[in-house]
């Protein structure tokens, strides 16, 4: 049993017992409900989904057979179910939940291929029914997540079989369905023990090509990443080694960091994957895949292996980002790094450890101590970066991994967190680093005591000296003492930080302060002189603290003061309760002392709960004498003062004559006063129990007095305090629960704390003490309830029956207290006071049913009665009906009445209102009492995380909560045979009507309320909603009618019942189409909002129940709504636009097929079909876009499309329309006079034009569209994702083309044939020569849609005239609509199939067509687009299977474009450059894959003479600069200069063609298959940055910009290594510059995959460089050089730092001797001054050992001539900002002399230096 069972109250843990019997049975009944050949008996299951739910979040005992079977129940209904996708929902949520729980120890075996058939049939493909896109979503979420569950029980065989699947998907990287069969490898991959025989070398060496053949993908480096993740997790038998460079060069590099000061926005676009993809295998968002790479990295660490220097390197060269200082939009995915770290780190410990236990194999891959030790170094290096970082995460983050590692490697990581706080503590001049320093050491308390007490730790034989236990104890005694200030009312943060340290501290000691016996307590500090001084300090706190909201007369609000120390955290009253819980008696006795003396002396209505805490932790540690001197003297205060005021006498039993109270008032000093103290005592007595009877006779006193009060306060706090009192008295809670009953071993004054996943024979025995309400105790709540709830309801009945007139004040205030003792006796009481029963009547067998309870659980002893309840429901319904009536204008009654209700009907829910905010509270305080499971300090490891006893019990009490909230809950739920009780239609019927009030706050509460009762009895539901209907869509209803309706509607219930049954559904559709007359804002934005959460819902048409087998079918329901809807329709001429968009929605989901589907007959589809045709000519512009999204949905849906959809998808085409259902009523519409033009230029104007002139108008335009998808915006869903390849370029966006109106022409010429096209024929002919944007848009989309269609008459029309329609279309588009056409194209041209590789019809027609050469005298726009044109239709062929034609035009453009790469306009530069891009890598592709190159020039090796030009002409342009330039003066220019300059032009627009090709390349992706044209061109790139062209300078900056992030693999790495040291000794400086700013990027990029020849031999080419003739080469080298001394080998670092200090030294010898032939030129006195500011600031935050005297020799150099001095002056500034945190620390490990001499050297130092 779970340990949380366990320690239930005794009554419940007996009930709990039977349990696992109960869930047999309820398994019994789900077996029994499920018909395997009835799929709608699925929906007889769903009740029992939450009760199954139940039991296991009420961690109940259950047989692992039974589970067994139930999943494979569940199993077997999710895959027989097709169209049910909410059936499919709830119950692979369930699935998810049991096989997350018992997973690891069920037997049992799951195909992968069923659950994919289920994932494409419903997301993949073309779906015609109209499900809620958020139905739809969640039911790929929960399918994922399923899969994910499922994937450890994939039978054997099936990695293979699913590799086997998806592979050939991957074969064109450029085409989206490889990015789908990723995700799809991710997602179903398994790497159980079965299928890890799949997993080998080669596998992994193919993925990892497959990875970097997509550079700079963010969405597949997830994908592979999460692959390698799990593989390198589960495969330990592969040999790692070889793949950790490239796996570490892919981490890296995902982390996108900025590198050399480049800070710039990522260069590469997110948009260029669908969305659709994205939500599919990406459930959070396209960020770092941080966790996978932290997971990888972890599991790579092994005895003797490279992995840790790996991960040092890569520490290295991230830790500076982790700086405050440096923080940006990387911050989130290195601080999920570091979290994951550490996470997989302490996992696999655990793991390990559990393996060594259980005598596993493969010890020889266990970390050993040397292991752990060099990862905890690695990490705290990140760690110390970040804990003080400006993101609040990371810097939480980085506190609870410090602590986590502190029980891994105490010697390493404790001496730096006392570190971090002694420095926090003395710097002064950095409070912020204090509430981090702080938090740290609250997290790690724990490990500093046990280090500070085991001897074991004592004894360590580290060789490295560390700090003694005593400095540990010592650190925690200054923690407690120093930190006393830090509870400061004006530093909420520091003030709680402060709290959490101490409740932290305490919760480790079995108690605070001296023993009896005389010993030593854990910390030697003097106790009582801490505590004075610790009350002190609160005391202050609390008389300076202030609320942040007030209680206002006329509102019923809580009594919170709103400070800080309860909102924002449980850390006040957690500490208080330990602490004094914790004290021995003497220390108990002296707090309690000065607590009482504060609470007497002050009275403080701005912390009101903060001191009734105070109270109530004092009365729980020692509730006897608590009462007496703390509460009793404010109990006689209140009586005393209430005594001798005046009083209404509201509180008696008899309704006093009295006519007005008006003038009765009491004084706001004693007003504040007593509701003061009435408010401190409701929290303080929330846990008195039997020690309150001592004095039930003046608390009782209290509350009468409180209730008698003129006072609104004063009778509230009354209200208050009974409630308090009846809970403390009636309800079940622990007792003791700080005591300590386990010391730890060996360690005095220790307690030991408990895990929940161990053997719990003797803590079990210690559990918790209940409250187990006496005799008395029941006795006394049951008095209460006599005089405050019968008496009240005698006093309600007798006002409400003897109608006062409203204007009396006296009946106003006595109502108002009346229902203040109603709602405090039914808040206080709970769940005790027992529940109703079904109506009167059932059988027997009905009540054992009802009484059966399958969770147990009850918050305390019954109190009262059922008739009780029933008598108040009674009284209140006709209270309701009374104030309805004549005080409806009355708020504050009428809100306490719907509180009252609320109470009264949901039975359980304040239950699970207190435990769903202790939950919240829980989890903030979580981390701060945690113990991991592995345990190094003493050894005593375990198999889950260890926490304190009180906080376990804390738990206990909370699960106890829940589970009350939960054991009567469903009752009414199982069987519908059981009637709901009659009391609760009165009540629902009294909700119902307060949620349609007038006051919104009333409606907005007693509609919450509605919903809640609703959702418990949903049998009442259909009771509802004649009413909501009524008041939404008759006309003469008052708004607030409407919108209480609206708020109602859209609640889940509800709305999950509208979905269900025909009734609710048509009459809401009716309902909603009918609120036209709702004229106001509010109204109609709150029936947009229904309709729209309707749409977002939607799960199909319900089903129709037939009452007798004789009457008509649901097709005549159906036919009825239909006709009503269409009647509706023909009558909305004057009603808003929106209202029509909306009855059309509604017809298009009737006619749609559905899983309830009732045949509807083919005239009534036609006749609907009709309709939308002829909607097509609306004048409205959101129902012409509804109207083509419907026709295209009912065309493809129609069942003769379906028949012939199989052999179009293997022919290519088909011609099968003469049997079409539509086609005979369509095409008489579409051959009507003029129709076909008025559609035609009514969907013109349905398109958005980006404004890049405007871009408010065009955020205007966007919020417009936005606003009018609230109803349109389903329709993307329905749409198959196009286009199916990346963008990269604006040509290829077509931002105005609309795919759907494609698609509609598409569908229209497939069903209607020829007629289709010979009427398009004339319209189409003169639209394409149209100048109107949205005319040429249309003409664009009509020619795609028909180009596509691939019918047999289409391609006759080609020939005919649809090939010169669309030559004319092209040829006369304008500038303004190329990328539309462009798209075009692109659509007519996209292969079909999943894989793109099915050829259309007309493809290589198009093709011809464009590659039709142009005449000479066209203009040289024509040209550019004919360029641009062929890119966009190559950007569709699949490389991996083209056509010998489709291979044979490509060869032949390639040489085209090669032989236009110089022509004299940019326009066409860039399109030639960006086609031969595309061309150059699908025929590279395309020959890896066997294709046949016959061209001459390809057989020549285009890459080898592009390189070669490339460099012929970029020395050219360089000698022509060069000799056009004499003296300064530039020479003149006579026929040969003339020439000349004109090979020269040619050679630099060629060279501009080049870098268009590159920027394209790099962009697309396509450089992978391009990389040695990518090296070849490296150089010219390089040393053509800075030239006097700025148009090619810019170019070739752009393209190195992408270069920079290009990851360049072997063997064309070492080529480029030797190109960059090259380059970096070319004549030109500028080139050297260039170089050395790109070399800084690219050893970042390659730090693992260049070899150690390759690092030395840029180091030595920069070592060289420092003593360059330029200064900017100089000062660049030195940059270098200080980057690459992070993460470089140590051994060469220390070589170099060493050489630059030697040599420095030398110089400034020769400088003291002055003689001019021992001196140096000044470039190489540079140098050496360089080597030591670089050394400087490859540590920017560090301080080695070596720093003070490199530094201080650096600042004798100051006075050095110029750029000596400036390097000097920089650097030294640059040190000190990056040290000036942590500066008040460091400058300790300098000299005196060493000081003055940097004070020296900065003196002249100004901001601008």
């Amino acid at each position: 049993m779970h340990l949380y069972n366990a320690w239930l109250p005794p009554p419940v843990a007996e009930l709990a017992v039977k349990e696992k019997n109960a869930f047999t049975e309820v398994l019994k009944r789900v077996k029994d409900a499920w018909k395997p050949d009835d799929p709608s008996s699925a929906y007889a299951t769903l009740k029992w989904i939450p009760i199954l739910h139940n039991f296991i979040k009420a961690k109940s005992e259950i047989a692992l057979e039974d589970v067994k079977v139930l999943v494979l129940i569940g199993l077997d209904l999710l895959l027989r179910l097709q169209d049910h996708l909410d059936v499919q929902v709830r119950w692979g949520n369930l699935m998810v939940r049991l096989l997350k729980k018992y997973g690891k120890k069920l037997d049992i075996t799951i195909q992968w291929r069923p659950l994919y058939d289920l994932l494409i049939q419903t997301h993949f493909t073309r779906h015609q029914s109209a499900e809620g896109l958020r139905l739809k979503h969640h039911h790929l979420e929960t399918m994922t997540y399923l899969i994910y569950s499922c994937r450890q029980f994939f039978s054997s065989g099936a990695a293979a079989e699913i590799w086997i699947e998806f592979r050939p998907f991957m074969e064109n990287l450029w085409h989206n369905s490889s990015l789908e069969a990723a995700g799809f490898v991710q997602l179903f991959l398994p790497t159980n023990a079965v299928n890890l025989g799949f997993i080998s070398c080669d596998w992994i060496t193919d993925c990892l090509n497959l990875w970097v053949g997509m550079p700079n993908c963010q969405y597949w480096d997830i994908q592979w990443a999460a692959v390698m993740a799990r593989c390198i997790k589960h495969c330990m038998t592969i040999e790692w080694e070889g793949f950790l460079p490239v796996l570490f060069t892919q981490y890296l590099n995902m982390f996108e960091v900025p590198v050399a000061n480049n800070s710039g926005p990522y260069p590469f676009s997110r948009d260029d994957i669908p969305r659709s993809t994205i939500y599919a295998f990406c459930p959070s968002k396209l960020v770092t895949p941080a966790k996978d790479i932290a997971k990888s990295i972890v599991y790579l660490l092994k005895p003797g292996g490279s992995a840790q220097a790996y991960l040092e390197k890569m520490v290295d060269l991230l830790e500076q980002y982790y700086h405050p200082s440096n923080g940006g939009r990387w911050s989130y995915s290195l601080e999920r790094f570091l979290r994951y770290l550490v996470h997989y780190f302490q996992k696999r410990l655990a793991q390990e450890l559990r393996s060594r236990e259980l005598g596993t194999c493969m010890v020889q891959n266990f970390l050993g101590s040397s292991e752990r030790e060099a990862f905890v170094r690695s990490v705290l290096k990140l760690i110390e970066r970040g804990q003080y970082s400006k993101n609040e995460s990371l810097a939480g983050t980085a506190a609870v991994a410090s602590s986590v590692l502190s029980y891994v490697e105490p010697t390493v990581v404790l001496p730096f967190i006392v570190s971090s706080f002694h420095i926090a503590l003395d710097n002064i001049t950095s409070p912020h680093q204090f509430k981090s320093a702080i938090t740290g050491m609250a997290l790690a308390s724990r490990a500093l005591l046990l280090a500070s007490a085991e001897t074991s730790y004592m004894e360590t034989d580290k060789s490295e000296c560390v700090p003694s236990p005593n400095d540990y104890n010592h650190a925690l005694m200054v923690s407690m003492c120093n930190t006393l200030a830090g509870m400061d009312v004006n530093d909420p943060p520091k003030t709680l930080a402060t709290m959490q340290l101490f409740g932290s501290i305490f919760s480790n000691l079995a108690e605070f302060g001296d023993k009896e016996d005389g010993s030593t307590p854990v910390m030697g500090i003097n106790l009582s002189e801490w505590l004075d001084e610790f009350f002190s300090r609160l005391f202050s706190l609390l008389i300076h603290l202030e609320p942040n909201n007030q209680s206002n007369e006329g509102q019923f609000l809580s009594t919170s003061s709103g400070t800080f120390l309860v909102e924002d955290g449980p850390y006040y009253f957690c500490m208080l309760e330990i602490l004094l819980g914790k004290l021995t008696r003497p220390l108990y006795h002296q707090a309690l002392k000065k607590i009482s003396r504060f609470v007497h002396g002050h009275i403080l209505p701005g912390a009101v709960d903060e001191v009734g805490l105070l109270c109530s932790a004092t009365l729980y540690s020692n509730p006897a004498e608590a009462l007496v001197h703390l509460l009793q003297p404010m109990i006689n205060s209140v009586v005393s003062s209430l005594k001798e005021s005046p009083s209404t006498g509201c509180s008696s039993r008899e309704i006093s004559s009295a006519l007005s109270v008006t003038e009765l008032s009491l004084s706001p000093a004693l007003e504040a006063s007593v509701s003061y103290q009435l408010n401190v005592l409701s929290v303080a007595i929330n846990f008195g129990g039997p020690y309150i009877l001592q004095c039930k006779e003046e608390i009782k006193e209290a509350i009468s007095a409180a209730f008698d009060a003129p006072s609104w306060k004063v009778n509230e706090a009354g209200n208050h305090l009974l409630r308090s009192l009846i809970g403390s008295l009636v309800l079940y809670y622990p007792l003791d629960q700080y005591k300590c009953y386990s010391r730890y071993p060996g360690i005095d004054g220790l307690e030991k704390w408990i895990s929940t996943k161990e053997n719990h024979n003797e803590e079990a025995s210690v559990g918790p003490k209940w409250h187990i309400p006496n005799k008395d105790e029941i006795a006394y709540a049951n008095e209460l309830l006599d005089l405050n709830l019968r008496s009240a309801l005698d006093k309600l009945k007798q006002i409400c029956q003897a109608q006062h007139s409203p204007e009396s004040g006296y009946v106003k205030q006595l109502l108002k207290v009346i229902l203040l003792q109603i709602d405090a006796s039914l808040q206080g009481a709970r769940s005790c006071l027992p529940d109703f029963h079904p109506q009167q009547g059932e059988t027997k067998h009905d009540s054992e049913k009802f009484n059966t309870s399958y969770i147990a659980g009850a918050s305390g002893v019954s109190i009262g009665s059922t008739e009780l309840r029933k008598e108040t429901a009674e009284v209140l319904d006709f209270a309701c009906k009374y104030m309805l009536e004549h005080r409806a204008d009355n708020s504050v009654l009428l809100m306490l009445l719907v509180r009252i209700l609320d109470a009264l009907v949901n039975y359980g829910s304040l239950e699970y209102d207190e435990w769903s905010d202790h939950r919240h509270a829980w989890t903030m305080d979580s981390s701060a009492i945690k113990e991991p499971p592995s345990n190094f300090i003493t050894g005593h490891h375990a198999h889950g995380k260890r926490r304190p006893r009180w906080a376990l019990i804390d738990r206990s009490y909370m699960h106890n909560t829940w589970r009350a909230s939960q054991s009567s809950y469903h009752r009414f739920r199982i069987d519908s045979s059981i009637c709901p009780p009659e009391h609760i239609i009165l009540l629902m019927n009294d909700l119902l009507e307060l949620s349609l009030n007038d006051y919104e706050a009333v409606r907005h509460h007693a509609g919450k309320s509605l919903v809640k009762m609703l959702k418990r009895f949903p049998s009442l539901v259909k009771d509802c909603i004649p009413k909501l209907t009524t008041s939404l869509g008759t006309a003469g209803i008052p708004e607030n009618a409407a919108l209480g309706a609206c708020t109602v509607l859209r609640s889940r219930t509800v709305m999950r019942h509208i979905m269900k049954d025909w009734d609710a559904f048509s009459s809401f559709v009716l309902a909603i189409l009918g609120s036209s007359h709702q004229g106001s804002l509010r109204a109609q934005k709150a029936i947009n909002e229904l309709f729209l959460v309707f749409n977002i819902r939607y799960t199909g048409l319900p089903s129709i129940k037939y009452r007798f087998p004789g009457e008509a079918s649901g097709n005549s329901d159906c036919m009825n709504l239909i006709t009503q809807i269409r009647s509706l329709i023909s009558d909305m001429h004057s009603v808003n636009w929106r209202y029509n968009l909306m009855a059309h929605r509604m017809l298009l989901l009737l006619a749609l097929p559905s899983h309830n589907n009732f045949d509807l007959p083919s005239k009534t589809r036609e006749e609907i079909a009709c309709h939308f045709l002829l909607l097509l000519n609306s004048h409205l512009p959101p129902v012409r876009v509804l109207a083509a999204a419907s026709l295209v949905l009912l065309l493809q849906a129609s069942p003769n499309r379906k028949s012939v959809s199989d052999n179009m998808l293997h022919s290519g085409w088909s011609n099968v329309i003469a049997s079409s259902s539509f086609k005979g009523v369509l095409n008489p519409i579409i051959q009507e006079e003029g129709f076909i033009n008025d559609m035609l230029n009514g969907l013109s104007y349905d398109h958005v034009f980006p404004d890049a002139n405007n871009p408010n108008n065009q955020a205007l335009t966007m919020s417009q569209s936005i606003r009018d998808k609230s109803v349109n915006g389903w329709l993307e869903a329905f749409y198959a994702p196009w286009p199916r390849s990346r963008n990269w370029i604006d040509l290829l966006k077509g931002e105005a083309f609309v795919p759907g109106f494609a698609k509609l022409f598409k569908c229209l010429v497939k069903e209607c044939g020829e007629t289709v096209l010979q009427s398009l024929r004339s319209p189409l002919e003169e639209l394409v020569v149209k100048e109107e944007k949205g005319k040429q848009c249309l003409a664009s989309e009509v020619l795609a849609g028909v180009l596509h269609s691939d019918v047999s008459y289409v391609l006759e029309a080609w020939d005919n005239w649809l090939g010169a329609v669309l030559r004319t279309g092209l040829r006369t588009s304008t500038v303004e609509t190329a990328a539309e056409w462009a798209a075009c194209v692109r659509f007519a041209v996209t292969g079909k199939g999943r894989d793109g590789k099915t050829i259309p019809l007309l493809r290589q027609k198009v093709m011809d067509c464009l590659a039709e050469p142009l005449p000479s005298t066209v203009p040289t726009r024509m040209v550019a687009k004919r360029f641009d044109l062929l890119c966009v239709t190559l950007v569709e062929v699949s490389p991996s299977s083209m056509s010998t034609s489709e291979i044979n035009l490509q060869e032949k453009l390639l040489e085209e474009a090669l032989n236009c790469l110089d022509h004299s306009v940019a326009q066409v530069r860039e399109s030639v450059g960006t086609t031969l891009s595309v061309l150059s890598s699908n025929i590279r592709l395309s020959s890896s894959f066997g294709g046949q190159i016959s061209n001459p020039i390809t057989r020549l090796d285009w890459s080898a003479l592009l390189i070669e030009k490339a460099s012929s002409f970029t020395k050219k342009i360089h000698s022509a600069n060069q000799s056009t330039v004499i003296d300064g003066q530039l020479a003149s220019s006579d026929d040969n200069n003339g020439e000349g300059n004109s090979e020269q032009q040619e050679h630099i627009k060629w060279m501009e063609t080049v870098f268009y090709f590159l920027i394209s390349a790099l962009r697309s992706g396509r450089a992978s298959v391009l990389t040695d044209v990518v090296v070849g061109l490296l150089y010219p790139l390089i040393s053509l940055l800075e030239t006097s062209h700025k148009e090619l300078s810019t170019l070739a900056k752009k393209a190195l910009a992408l270069l920079k992030w290009q990851i360049i693999p072997q063997p064309h790495l070492s080529t480029s290594v030797t190109v960059l040291i090259s380059a970096s000794n070319d004549s030109g400086w500028h080139t050297r510059v260039a170089t050395l700013i790109f070399l800084q990027s690219f050893m970042y990029r390659h730090k693992f995959l260049l070899s150690s020849s390759e690092t030395e031999a840029v180091w030595n080419q920069m070592q060289k460089l420092l003593a360059d003739n330029q200064v900017e080469v100089r000062e660049q080298a030195a940059s270098v050089l200080s980057g690459l001394m992070r993460g470089s080998d140590d051994k060469l670092v220390k070589i170099f730092r060493e050489n630059s200090f030697k040599e420095a030294i030398l110089l400034q010898k020769r400088n003291k001797t002055r003689l001019p032939e021992n001196g140096l030129s000044l470039a190489a006195r540079h140098g050496v001054v360089l080597a030591l500011a670089s050394s400087i600031l490859s540590v920017p935050y560090d301080l080695p050992s070596w720093i003070p005297d490199t530094i201080t020799l650096l600042a004798h150099f100051i006075g050095e001539p110029s750029p000596i001095k400036s390097t000097v002056m920089k650097t030294i500034a640059e040190f000190r900002r990056t040290h000036a945190d942590m500066w008040a620390i460091q400058k300790d490990s300098f000299t005196e002399d060493q000081l003055e001499v940097l004070a020296d050297s900065s003196s002249s130092l100004s901001y601008f230096s």
